[in-house]
């Protein structure tokens, strides 16, 4: 499954990695690192472009779940964010006096999408968050490309 999304995602360039990160970063569960690997390895496209598309994507992804939690409703962040209460309230202790600044982890796989969630909920300051989150996301994201080129070149 995971490979037919990526191929799929793929075949659209930077267009596709824009939105597979986006839906990575958001709802859907998915690796958008297995997407950029893909696309500046095998597919050779280049990699400081694909950086950056796939950081816009996938914080437009951890922003909506950033808004959906800012709403406030507990049925409609498990419905479309699909983070249960016990995760929410996982992320909140978590974040527990961390406030805004916790959006640096938001690139963390399985709690993510929670803590982008939980920091709406609670209403953190949205530029905090904005910032802080491309900053985790933008380290992780460098770190997967450079670690991508190396082995590459290894072989």
């Amino acid at each position: 499954m995971l490979d037919a999304l990526i191929h799929f995602f793929t075949q659209w360039g930077y267009l596709g990695l824009f939105l597979g990160s986006f839906l990575a970063g958001s709802i859907v569960p998915f690796s958008s690192e297995a997407l950029v690997i893909a696309c500046v390895g095998p597919l050779h496209m280049d990699p400081v472009i694909s950086m950056f598309v796939a950081l816009a994507g996938n914080v437009s992804g951890g922003m909506t779940c950033y808004w959906i939690g800012h709403l406030g409703k507990i049925e409609w962040i498990e419905k479309y964010a699909r983070v249960s209460e016990e995760k929410l309230n996982r992320a909140l202790h978590f974040m527990h006096n961390r406030g805004a600044w916790m959006g640096f982890f938001a690139f963390v796989p399985m709690l993510g999408t929670a803590i982008s969630v939980a920091l709406g909920y609670v209403r953190s300051n949205v530029w905090i968050v904005l910032v802080t989150m491309t900053i985790g996301k933008l380290l992780r994201y460098a770190a997967i490309i450079w670690g991508s080129l190396k082995l590459i070149n290894l072989f």
